[in-house]
């Protein structure tokens, strides 16, 4: 489902314009993404938590040059699912489609 599609789908099942469901989506991302600028984390209870984490410093490879680097400590955004979504998604998919279970391989 791309970006397009949940605007369709959240417009549809609320009866909000499409117009307006789009802007509460973009400012959504748009507050996540500065919440987690600023350090500080965002929890959506019963959805999950955008969090912050810290990668230590360690030792990666230039595969071109074959040359060892130095990769700096650094700080990733990540996404922790809540436990009741977790189960809920274990619960109801049941079957993947083929290439969907073939991208996890």
């Amino acid at each position: 489902m791309r970006k397009a599609d949940l605007v369709s789908t959240i417009a549809d099942k609320t009866g909000v314009p499409k117009v307006d469901v789009l802007v509460a989506l973009e400012t959504f991302f748009t507050e996540v993404k500065e919440s987690l600028t600023k350090g500080e984390n965002v929890y959506v209870r019963g959805f999950g938590s955008f969090v912050i984490k810290k990668r230590a410093r360690k030792i990666g490879r230039h595969i071109k040059k074959n040359v060892a680097i130095e990769i700096p400590e650094h700080f990733i955004p990540a996404f922790k699912p809540a436990k009741i979504f977790v189960e809920q998604v274990k619960e109801k998919v049941i079957n993947l489609p083929e290439d969907l279970s073939e991208k996890e391989q």
